[in-house]
């Protein structure tokens, strides 16, 4: 019996890690534009924290959680999300007291969640995601987004929509809980199970049911944007002008719900409309979660956050036929033409190396001919071949692949030609 990688995860094998690679820098690249550090939390957590965090009532908690009790008798979860461990980072190392606030920070790991597999959603991912921590201005929120934005443009996606709402504030969301009770409660048993369930608990989590969502009621269903109260409707308002005010299109969709409980005003999620994509095309979201510090245990600090699936990110760019993360290119490939030339073949190599020159040589005996054919599925910039001769000489040819041009050069200065010739002093 053969063992394979378990369901839902997958190797990233080297042809397409430097795509993976391309991305990653780019992200780690915008983010030091943004001014967001980075912050690396546990791959597992107290069970408790998502419980309180994510919200008993979502379906991350109640279905799609990795539990294991450890030799302590402790319940610990595979973290399903990022927010709730960087917020509970910073409440226990105290990171409110910095004088700059927000605290803007990122991540980037592994994510665990139970969920079927399909296309770009995987029981493993990895996820970026930011976190802004101690302002409540409606400009920081516009700054989020259009990070967000800035990652998918400068990688080179271009059918990318945006979608904003406003959850409101604890006000505006008690008056559209009271309404989505009224409107769901003569029909609730025509819907799912978790749905019923919901009505008390959470009745804006029965906006996000993917069971019902073709329901009637669905489309009929009161609006939290006629809800919102004078306050929570002059932040939308505001968040709206700073996005203008960064020519980033939107559309408003009063319907937008995101799937955590520790949501409220802005809410958003970046879509792909790349043909093919898919029925899942969010690739982004975020939201506000002015609460979550104080529930967690801190001090009022209230906070913003996206969070996008790299997964996602390198289908759409499939979708789109954008191309990222090239194989580098070798720049010497050292061949031998028997055994005894093999140590100063290894020297030389390491040398190269170590003044930051690529190479590589032949490690599996092969005849020259077959070496010569490894240098070119490596795209060798030069080779350098090795025998008797230049062992007594101590120097040998440099040959230029693309011209067949060779010069002689001493073992000693190899390094240095080779660096001329890549930074173009020599043709």
């Amino acid at each position: 019996m053969s063992i394979q990688v378990p369901r839902g995860t997958y190797d990233v094998l080297p042809d397409q890690a430097a795509k993976w690679q391309a991305a990653e820098e780019k992200i780690r690249e915008l983010c030091k534009l943004y001014q967001y550090k980075e912050i690396r939390t546990p791959v597992f957590e107290q069970t408790e924290l998502f419980q309180r965090g994510v919200g008993d009532t979502t379906d991350i908690v109640q279905k799609e959680m990795y539990s294991f009790t450890d030799r302590g008798d402790r319940s610990l979860t595979l973290r399903p999300e990022g927010t709730a461990s960087v917020v509970r980072s910073y409440v226990e190392n105290k990171l409110f007291g910095l004088p700059d606030q927000p605290v803007k920070l990122y991540y980037m790991g592994p994510m665990f969640r139970y969920e079927r597999p399909q296309a770009g959603r995987t029981r493993q991912f990895v996820q970026f995601g930011i976190e802004a921590i101690g302002s409540k201005h409606p400009a920081v929120d516009a700054e989020v987004i259009a990070l967000a934005m800035d990652v998918y443009r400068s990688l080179g996606l271009k059918k990318l929509r945006l979608v904003i709402n406003s959850l409101g504030d604890t006000e505006s969301r008690n008056a559209h809980r009271d309404a989505l009770v009224m409107h769901f409660s003569p029909r609730i048993d025509e819907f799912c199970h978790d749905c019923q369930t919901r009505l008390e608990k959470n009745p804006l989590r029965i906006l996000d049911c993917k069971v019902d969502r073709d329901h009637p009621l669905m489309a009929t269903a009161p609006a939290l944007t006629n809800y919102l109260n004078e306050e929570s409707q002059d932040y939308f308002d505001q968040v709206k002008a700073f996005l203008a005010g960064l020519d980033i299109a939107y559309t408003v969709d009063p319907n937008l719900v995101r799937g955590l409980d520790y949501y409220n005003h802005t809410a958003f999620e970046i879509m792909s409309d790349a043909e093919g994509f898919g029925a899942i095309t969010t690739l982004a979201g975020g939201g506000r979660y002015n609460g979550l510090v104080e529930d967690l245990g801190g001090p009022a600090s209230p906070g913003i956050g996206f969070a996008m699936s790299i997964e996602r990110l390198l289908l759409a760019l499939e979708m789109e036929k954008v191309e990222i993360g090239e194989a580098a290119d070798l720049d010497v490939f050292v061949a031998v033409l028997d055994e005894a030339s093999r140590q100063d073949a290894f020297r030389l190599v390491r040398d190269f190396r170590a003044n930051g020159i690529s190479a590589d040589m032949d490690y599996a005996g092969k005849k020259l001919k077959a070496q010569m054919k490894a240098a070119d599925r490596k795209s060798a910039r030069f080779t350098i071949v090795l025998g008797e001769t230049e062992i007594a000489e101590q120097r040998a040819g440099i040959k230029t692949m693309e011209t067949g041009e060779t010069d002689q050069v001493a073992f000693a200065d190899m390094a240095d030609a080779v660096k001329r010739k890549l930074s173009g002093e020599e043709s």
